[in-house]
């Protein structure tokens, strides 16, 4: 296996041909390569649900600008059970769901009442 670090000042471009060949595949040629990349398959429904608590996870964290410890800390999520979730290695039940959309809404609020 070739390994390859991505230069962000000089990201990987498409030749023309490719450009081309991709501009003039359907849909379901598209579908039909990618189900086939063994390197890449699709994901399962399962893994889509995981990506899915992930990505609640760490925009409710960023958009408080907190790491992970003092957000674990400030809103009393066991830093654990923060880590698993942002990596996508468990999902939020519904209440924990629940409980972010509200720190997203208003964190500040949300961790004055949690200090008192």
């Amino acid at each position: 296996m070739a390994k390859f670090k991505l230069d962000p000042k000089n990201p990987p471009r498409l030749t023309e041909g490719e450009r081309k060949r991709l501009h003039d595949m359907t849909p379901a040629e598209i579908e039909a390569s990618a189900a086939a990349d063994a390197d890449n398959p699709p994901l399962t429904s399962g893994e889509l649900l995981l990506m899915k608590g992930a990505k609640l996870v760490k925009s409710t964290r960023a958009l408080t600008g907190l790491p992970q410890e003092k957000f674990a800390a400030t809103y009393q999520i066991n830093p654990h059970r923060l880590r698993d979730l942002e990596r996508g290695r468990t999902q939020p039940d519904s209440a924990l769901s629940a409980y972010l959309k509200v720190i997203a809404n208003d964190p500040d609020y949300v961790a004055s009442l949690l200090k008192g």
